[in-house]
């Protein structure tokens, strides 16, 4: 495809709306027209559902510059033989980067096809989540919101879906079923909508949620609970694949008064537990983990040991971008100032000016999002070529390498 950097630019940075779903959509079909295109990952997760294969999928929300660090991704993966991992984008970060499911779709594609990548790419919905206030004040407006989202989404190939209804946990209800049981009912209800809509011989990855991230540590009996009550209420064939627990992470991390995140006491033996209870109990891939992405490098060796089936890191791919010394101080400067002139109103009292452009900076990729497309070439490049480290430091702690060879067989 010629010129296709060209094309992703103008489809991106089109103004109008109309012409800017046209130009995507028309981007879109000539990828899958070559063989690109979304896929679920289930069938791999039915293997895992038998036996944990002794890897951890990592889950990669990019926020900035996506089209760039997704094609050092490929490339990454090009060469340790990667095969199994996925790109995602929650509900909130397709609002403050401004990347809705078919502009985030056809630029990881692109991407693909610009490195290449003859393997499969999954797109993923994170946390398709219901506002907790919005859906006890008008339940049926909440969640059919969040329907015409998940329509959006699979309609751009996103075949890969966590439905997150962790928000509407009740921990003041006496039993640990009625905490769950708006979670586990709506959950269901979403899965079931899901399943109405997917394509002929696709089925679709999902995902359910006991326990925000940022609360106490999720239990065997919210497992169990929220798992059977799921299953009594779900009309399907087929349901989760998969669970997301909490274990002690926060998204983001937490920040101190001085900027730096703190140190993380993750339980890596709650992860076990539970992923194993999910495993042998219901037939699922095992649990997942949320927010490590701020977590020190030894910790993600860690993750394969426990049986983790999948971990989403979004954070620290940001903090990259934002830290390193090749990104002119002007530009970020620029950005700070703006977050402090037109954000005050996020300012939480007590916070340091370090702990609010810390919780905030995420923004700066929407607002600024073409002035980070434009970086100079030889900047954008050095700041690349470090990312590619990490993304090679990330597949060998997840034991990712050389998964190609398994994932085509189960796809061919």
């Amino acid at each position: 495809m010629k010129n296709l950097d060209k094309l992703v630019y103008q489809a991106v940075f089109e103004e109008n709306k109309e012409e800017k779903e046209r130009k995507l959509r028309e981007l879109l079909s000539q990828l899958n027209a070559r063989g690109y295109k979304g896929y679920s990952i289930y069938p791999l997760y039915k293997k895992f559902s038998e036996k944990f294969l002794g890897f951890t999928v990592p889950a990669m929300n990019l926020r900035g510059m996506t089209y760039d660090v997704a094609r050092r991704i490929f490339r990454v993966a090009k060469r340790l033989k990667v095969g199994a991992f996925i790109f995602e984008i929650a509900k909130s970060e397709m609002g403050y980067t401004k990347q809705d499911p078919l502009e985030y779709a056809t630029v990881i594609l692109s991407a693909a096809f610009k490195e290449n990548f003859q393997g499969q790419v999954f797109i993923q919905g994170d946390h398709f989540q219901l506002n907790r206030k919005s859906f006890f004040a008008n339940p049926e407006k909440e969640k059919e919101g969040l329907k015409k989202l998940i329509k959006e989404a699979i309609s751009a190939q996103f075949y890969n879906i966590d439905i997150d209804a962790s928000t509407l946990v009740e921990l003041e209800k006496e039993t640990v079923e009625e905490q769950q049981r708006f979670n586990y009912e709506v959950t269901a209800e979403l899965a079931e909508y899901v399943r109405s809509l997917e394509p002929v011989g696709i089925t679709i990855n999902l995902g359910g949620e006991i326990g925000e991230i940022g609360g106490h540590n999720s239990t065997p009996e919210e497992l169990r609970a929220f798992l059977n009550g799921f299953n009594r209420v779900f009309k399907g064939e087929i349901g989760l694949s998969k669970i997301s627990v909490q274990t002690g992470t926060a998204h983001g991390g937490v920040v101190l008064p001085d900027g730096r995140v703190a140190e993380v006491a993750l339980d890596f033996n709650v992860l076990k537990t539970l992923s194993k209870i999910a495993r042998e109990e219901f037939g699922l891939a095992g649990a997942v983990q949320h927010g490590a992405s701020t977590l020190p490098e030894e910790a993600f060796f860690k993750f394969p040991e426990a049986e983790c089936v999948e971990v989403h890191l979004a954070t620290g791919f940001q903090n990259f971008l934002y830290d390193h010394p090749a990104l002119p101080e002007e530009f970020r400067e620029k950005i700070y100032t703006y977050l402090k002139t037109n954000l005050k109103h996020e300012w939480k009292e007590g916070w340091t000016e370090a702990q609010f452009i810390y919780k905030t900076r995420k923004k700066g990729f929407g607002i600024f999002k073409k002035e980070w497309w434009d970086l100079p070439q030889d900047i954008k490049e050095k700041i690349l070529s470090d990312m590619e480290e990490l993304f090679e430091k990330i597949f060998e702690a997840l034991n990712v390498v050389n998964t190609e060879e398994l994932v085509k067989e189960i796809f061919s």
